[in-house]
């Protein structure tokens, strides 16, 4: 199925030159040429004034500069005279006009350049491009993927095909060129207190490789029981992350938090892959499971009662002074926390749990391989041509799919900030970066402007693992060893006017079913006695029309999606 559908996804997008990544075992019109396609992407034919292809870097014989859209981080400011401009010219002879906007103000500004006709040539992370595609403002970008050779290999070698349905548009086109990694990554899990769970007599290592959350329930009642602590687990995120990963592992959608950040809720439905159908599960049977037992869990004053109202700093203030000993977070936070020692119990041992399993499986928690990604202003194809916009577009290939490019953006230049030892990357003592080297006295993004994330998304395997400290290299082989990878959904591709029709349905739908959520969990509402009016109510909020829309939607396009 999944070759049926990347045979369908490429011949709708006009990817000639993919469709060798995982073809129909049926023949197609175009195959026989994917192969000439794809030498002629891979390498200079002659002509150009520039080299290329797969393991080459890309060099301009004149200089060229390219406009660009720059997210201003915060953290790690602009500078004129990062290593970063120089070491990619160098390489390159390519420099940037950048239009430089502040991170908090990105998405407002890149809007306005978007809509008002002129936006910078290259616009880079772009999280969601819908918004934009109505607009003729931006190259249907699947059109012209079969001119980016290092492009072609990331998606051939990795099979991303059902990755990249989730980019495609009404049209059957895509219009973001996503980061993409060779495997998921680990995601976000529950941090605990390794050390307390330890004298607890709670053997974590042993438990996690096939445990339910069930079981983790189990493992928190006898912590509490050790402690004598009111609660142990008291979250951040107002729960909303927490009952994503339970969500994922009970098979249905949960975890929305009071300012609109939806970590899971999205629209409530699953796609029923033995039936070819979408389903609405807020209202099956996993759904109140998983209510239940988180209900559970408040009654026994297991999770805290404040969890689902308050900020996100008190949550941790609250770990860091011992009086909870459990919490969601990612690797980072983690890092983060041992860097600046901010646990007050010196002698704690901080830990990253697999995420437990459910009636699901025993499921990853990161879904998707793609990253944010890069749009491209129809400016650049109407300045530059259809030849100097290929260029472009094989520089964006050599410096953002490439493993030299990647390596370039993530760590910067070898000998001066780091050197490969036994064919591993090791980051220069004096910088730190990432958890790496807390010692160091300079900052990889902050002094040198490599490590950032305009740039440093995508890659191997052995590229995501070498920007980890070894303990997350460990949650993350402990996480893809022990759970199967999550099934990807089809995407609805609904037009305009359907988009719209769901939308009317989907937000009051989804904020009554968030609410009723918050309230079977904390008891205001009984799961006994009030289940069956909430499904009426979700009933009468459009749940089924929604689904028999989606379903309609999917009967007319699933031929784009290989069905």
């Amino acid at each position: 199925m999944m070759k049926k559908m990347a045979a369908a996804l490429l011949t709708a997008s006009m990817l000639t030159g993919l469709v060798g990544c995982g073809a129909s075992s049926e023949p197609t019109t175009g195959v026989q040429n994917t192969d000439t396609k794809k030498e002629e992407a891979s390498s200079t034919t002659g002509g150009e004034d520039y080299t290329y292809g797969v393991d080459k870097t890309f060099y301009s014989q004149e200089p060229v500069k390219y406009s660009m859209l720059f997210s201003d981080h915060e953290n790690y400011p602009y500078k004129e005279d990062w290593l970063l401009w120089k070491a990619i010219e160098e390489k390159s002879n390519v420099t940037f006009d950048l239009t430089l906007v502040a991170r908090t103000d990105y998405e407002d500004k890149k809007s306005a350049l978007v809509n008002s006709g002129s936006a910078p040539y290259i616009i880079p992370k772009t999280y969601d491009e819908r918004a934009y595609v109505s607009s003729g403002q931006i190259v249907p970008i699947s059109d012209w993927v079969q001119y980016m050779p290092n492009y072609q290999k990331c998606v051939e070698d990795w099979n991303m095909e059902g990755d990249l349905t989730q980019k495609l548009r009404e049209d059957g086109k895509y219009y973001v060129l996503p980061g993409m990694w060779e495997e998921q990554g680990a995601g976000y899990s529950i941090m605990i207190r390794k050390d307390i769970f330890d004298a607890a007599g709670v053997d974590i290592q042993a438990l996690e490789k096939d445990w339910t959350w069930e079981g983790f329930y189990d493992a928190l009642k006898q912590v509490k029981e050790y402690t004598g602590a009111p609660y142990v687990f008291s979250d951040q995120y107002q729960g909303a992350c927490t009952l994503n990963l339970a969500g994922i592992e009970y098979g249905v959608k949960a975890g929305r938090q009071a300012n609109g950040s939806d970590w899971g809720l999205q629209d409530g439905t699953k796609f029923n892959w033995d039936k070819k159908q979408y389903e609405f599960v807020d209202t099956s049977d996993n759904f109140k499971e998983l209510l239940k037992f988180f209900n559970k869990m408040y009654k026994d004053g297991i999770l805290d009662p404040e969890s689902f109202t308050q900020e996100d700093d008190m949550a941790k203030e609250k770990f860091y002074r011992g009086e909870s000993y459990a919490y969601a977070a990612n690797f980072q936070q983690l890092a983060d926390n041992l860097k600046n020692e901010k646990v007050q119990d010196k002698n704690a041992e901080l830990y990253l749990v697999t995420v437990p399993g459910g009636p699901a499986g025993n499921l990853r928690p990161e879904l998707s391989r793609l990253e944010n990604g890069i749009m491209i202003s129809q400016n650049a194809l109407d300045d530059l041509g259809e030849e100097g916009f290929i260029k472009m577009l094989r520089f964006i290939d050599w410096l953002w799919y490439s493993n030299e490019g990647q390596t370039l953006s993530l760590w910067g230049v070898e000998g001066t900030t780091y050197t490969v030892e036994a064919g591993k990357i090791v980051l220069n003592p004096d910088i730190y970066f990432n958890g790496i080297n807390p010692d160091g006295t300079k900052k990889l993004n902050i002094d040198y402007g490599f490590g950032g994330g305009v740039f440093a998304y995508g890659g191997t395997q052995d590229l995501r693992t070498s920007k980890m400290t070894e303990e997350e290299v460990s949650y993350l082989e402990r996480t893809n060893s022990s759970r199967e990878p999550q099934k990807i959904d089809p995407p609805i591709l609904s037009n305009e006017d359907e988009a719209e029709e769901l939308e009317l349905i989907r937000v009051p739908l989804t904020d009554y079913i968030n609410t009723m959520t918050m309230s079977f969990i904390t008891g205001t509402a009984n799961l006994d006695t009030d289940w069956d009016e909430y499904v009426k109510t979700c009933e009468a909020k459009g749940s089924t029309k929604y689904i028999e829309l989606a379903n309609k939607i999917f009967e007319n396009k699933k031929s784009l999606l290989g069905y």
